[in-house]
Formats: structure tokens, sequence, C-alpha cells
């Protein structure tokens, strides 16, 4: 597993200290950082290899937003993810490398393009937006799917948030208790299907300075980077690795 050439170990490293700048304040890299691992990885090891990385970032997050939780709104959406994550959990167990490839670029570009329609119509795709209990099943299904296929439900989790309406801080905060959650219900399961081992645990221990440092750099310097340039970047990169998965 460890057998890495320099660009691999490169491309490893940005993903690390990726994972901390997304959960800083630029979720979008997530999406590039599931694309890249798969350059590095089988699509079935990347997904287990990636989410120990993910919790090391997300209890980060949460202490730096620990006070910005809206608990009601989370409370209302987790049997519904618990549900989307156990019909992931069967997935993934009958389907191989391979097969769930194509899967998570079809995910990476839904994702996408959530996003680019958020951006687009701004308030009035939030209007647009349904409010009822179904709703909310709908999403925490789909959000605990895609994010047990492959670590990538961070642009649904925004829709709901955005239809509660929640202030910036405390959208951040309640998304970060959130992926925190779901990613530890996660971790056994993956075990189970042998999607984390001793040697990846290993490797993910090397990455944790990458992800603080990037964390570090996020809480710091990007504020100062124009968000809008530097996610529009983010997104082609990542559009690009998703249709790769594709074929």
């Amino acid at each position: 597993m460890f057998d890495f050439g320099m660009v691999d170990w490169v491309i490893v490293i940005f993903c690390a200290m990726a994972i901390g700048l997304s959960k800083s304040g630029l979720p979008n890299m997530v999406i590039l950082v599931v694309t890249m691992m798969m350059f590095v990885f089988p699509a079935r090891e990347s997904v287990g290899i990636l989410l120990p990385m993910l919790l090391v970032g997300d209890l980060f997050a949460v202490t730096y937003y620990r006070r910005s939780v809206v608990w009601k709104h989370l409370i209302s959406l987790i049997p519904w993810v618990l549900i989307g994550v156990f019909i992931g959990y069967f997935v993934l167990f009958a389907i191989n490398s391979e097969q769930l490839e194509p899967l998570i670029g079809m995910i990476v570009l839904a994702m996408i393009g959530i996003h680019v329609m958020r951006s687009k119509f701004g308030e009035k795709f939030n209007q647009r937006l349904p409010k009822s209990m179904g709703f909310t099943a709908l999403i925490g299904i789909l959000g605990g799917f895609t994010t047990m296929i492959g670590n990538a439900a961070g642009g649904i989790m925004a829709i709901y948030l955005l239809v509660k309406g929640l202030p910036k801080k405390e959208f951040v905060g309640t998304g970060a208790w959130f992926f925190l959650f779901v990613n530890v219900v996660k971790f056994p399961l993956y075990l189970h299907l042998g999607l984390i081992t001793g040697e990846s645990l290993i490797f993910n221990s090397w990455m944790i300075p990458a992800i603080v440092i990037g964390a570090l750099i996020g809480v710091k310097i990007l504020p100062l980077i124009p968000q809008k340039v530097f996610q529009t970047l983010v997104l082609v990169l990542a559009a690009i690795g998703g249709i790769n998965l594709l074929f």
C-alpha cells in the first residue's frame, strides 16, 4: 500500500491538506479529494482510507465551531441519514472497485451540479426548495447513501442547511457536527467491509500533520483568497476527475 512514487505522495499529501482546508471553511475541497484519491488507490480502498482522515478534520472543525450548532436540525435528519448509510453499506458489500468508480463519478458530478445551481440562482434556489418532512427524509437518505458510498454528501447537506436558513457560523458548525456523527457511524461499517485495516490506519496517522497544517492554513489564509475564483478552480478539477471515473 505504501509503495508510492513521488507523484503519488504529492497527491495524498495535497489531499490531506485539502481535507484540513475543507473543514475550515471550503467544503467543496472534499469533492476534489474524493476524485484525486482514486488516482492513487482503487475506488473501494480510497473510500476507506479517506474516512479516518476526514474524521481528523471533523474533530478540528467541531472544536473550532463547538458552540455554533443547531441540534434540532440534526436530530430530525439523523434517522433518515442512518437509513441511507445502511443502504450504502449493502451496496458497498455487493460491488467491486470497477463498479464503484462510475457510481462515485456520478455522485461527484451531481454534487458539482448542485453547487452550480445554488451559485447561479442564489436566494431563488433556496426559496424553491420544499420544507416538508418528506423533503427532510429524502435529503437524509440521499446524504447518508452518498457519504457511505463515496464520502461526498457535502452538497446535499448544504441544501438541507440552506432550507433551515441558518446564519453562516451555525451553517458551518451544524454541518461539522453532522459529518463527525455520520463518519463515526461509518467507521465500524467500513471496518466490517475491510475498507479500513491496520495498515491503512498507519497510513492515516502519517497524514495527520498535513491535515492539521491544511486546517491552520484555512483558518488564517483562506479569508484572504478570492473565494469565487478558488472554488471555481476546485470544482473544475473535481469535474474532470468525476468524468474520468465514468470512463
